[in-house]
């Protein structure tokens, strides 16, 4: 479904909580455009990977898991954002731990802005998905979209899809584990989970894919 647009932007900037439909939004608005797309969230997941992979726990030793996850942000490279494994809730909640680490976040920060202003493949633009891309990582950004749903809803989403991927899961713990992780992003003290004051907010909750995709360029398009 593609509309009349003058001008593909040269910066969308997508954020919102987890399973609310951004990264679908992403892809389908880098695809129109012809932009570049980076889910950040990918960054945040291999880093992650790593620390998973190396068996030091948070609870037990707090500063080494600061350390490791810095020195694993810093050394990310290209290949380990194809590991197995990224697409694990495991590896989503650890994801939301190491992402309130400013090591972290300061480390991976420049790979985000570059990919934004010099994204691959001589593309015109970037599309971005993550937590804080139009607050920090892109501010400037043209467009700024923040999708989010209820919790609930974003939990059955998380849930049906984990059981399609053939894994077990269980409702009560999915819906249990969102809402710690919702914490965990919108009260960290670095880069919290907010939508930016000119972002357009997109409710998700009672729409399909086609009509968040929809308002989206409705959004874009009166601009």
């Amino acid at each position: 479904m593609k509309r009349n647009v003058t001008r593909a932007p040269k910066i969308i900037a997508i954020d919102g909580p987890a399973a609310a439909g951004k990264g679908t939004l992403a892809s389908r608005l880098a695809g129109h455009f012809n932009l570049e797309l980076l889910d950040t969230g990918l960054l945040y997941r291999a880093v992650a990977r790593k620390v998973l992979d190396i068996g030091v726990d948070i609870g037990d030793e707090p500063q080494a898991y600061e350390d490791i996850s810095g020195q694993a942000a810093r050394g990310l490279i290209a290949v380990d954002l194809e590991v197995d494994g990224l697409r694990t809730d495991e590896t989503a909640q650890a994801a939301s731990k190491v992402s309130a680490i400013p090591a972290v976040r300061n480390a991976l920060l420049d790979f985000q802005r570059t990919f934004a202003k010099t994204p691959p493949n001589k593309a015109s633009g970037a599309v971005l998905d993550g937590r804080d891309i139009g607050t920090v990582v892109c501010p400037a950004a043209e467009i700024k979209l923040f999708v989010t749903a209820a919790t609930e809803v974003r939990a059955e989403r998380r849930h049906k899809e984990l059981q399609e991927r053939g894994q077990v899961s269980i409702y009560a713990r999915v819906l249990q584990d969102m809402k710690e992780r919702d914490a965990r992003d919108t009260d960290r003290d670095v880069a919290p989970l907010v939508p930016a004051d000119d972002a357009l907010q997109i409710d998700s909750s009672d729409l399909d894919a086609d009509q968040v995709f929809a308002a989206a360029l409705d959004h874009i398009s009166a601009l």
